[in-house]
């Protein structure tokens, strides 16, 4: 998340000091996401580094130093909202990584990983859906932020399914021979999108 992103977005509603952002932060992301006010001023002063906000230069450095958003700050920030995310490579997820080493150790059975994983997120999905039916519906951005969570739990649980399919089939078949290391491997890498 880009709390840099999100600072200059809440300035670009107008001036504010920096408890006042935190506490707006935290308010309009559904309270989901605490934020540490030593990074609200942290980031403030790269920002102003950057020329991205100005502070009222005759106010003492601390909570009611005020804060506002320049002409390059709404820039950078409305090139932000418009640009796409890098999607192009996988991140680096955790999960992905144990189900990738678990699936290759010795005397580990990757399908009881799997499993175990999978009902976590089950109980999670379950949580964020009680969450969600106590709301009363009147916090949209606590119920977009619980509407994301659940589709990306579901989505992480459809794919230890389709995991754990692709793993049982590849273990009925035979494993492939190992090759003899006969020199340095080529170096390769598959790449999704993007150039080569």
């Amino acid at each position: 998340m880009s709390v840099r992103h999100a600072l200059l977005a809440l300035l670009a509603e107008g001036p504010k000091y920096g408890l006042q952002l935190r506490e707006e932060f935290v308010e309009r992301t559904g309270e989901v996401w605490p934020l540490n006010v030593g990074q609200v001023y942290t980031t403030l002063q790269r920002l102003e580094r950057d020329g991205l906000v100005e502070s009222d230069d005759a106010a003492d450095p601390g909570p009611q130093k005020g804060f506002r958003i320049t002409e390059g700050g709404e820039q950078e920030l409305t090139g932000w909202l418009r640009t796409p995310p890098d999607l192009a490579a996988p991140p680096r997820d955790e999960l992905v990584i144990k189900i990738l080493v678990a699936a290759r150790m010795p005397g580990v059975d990757v399908h009881d990983v799997i499993q175990v994983h999978r009902r976590y997120l089950v109980e999670l999905m379950q949580r964020w859906t009680r969450l969600k039916e106590d709301e009363d519906g009147t916090d949209l951005s606590f119920a977009l932020v619980v509407d994301a969570e659940l589709f990306r739990l579901d989505s992480v649980i459809r794919w230890l399914d389709s995991a754990d399919g692709r793993l049982r089939r590849a273990s009925v078949e035979p494993a492939p021979a190992r090759a003899t290391n006969t020199g340095p491997l080529p170096k390769m890498r598959r790449r999704v999108g993007g150039r080569r």
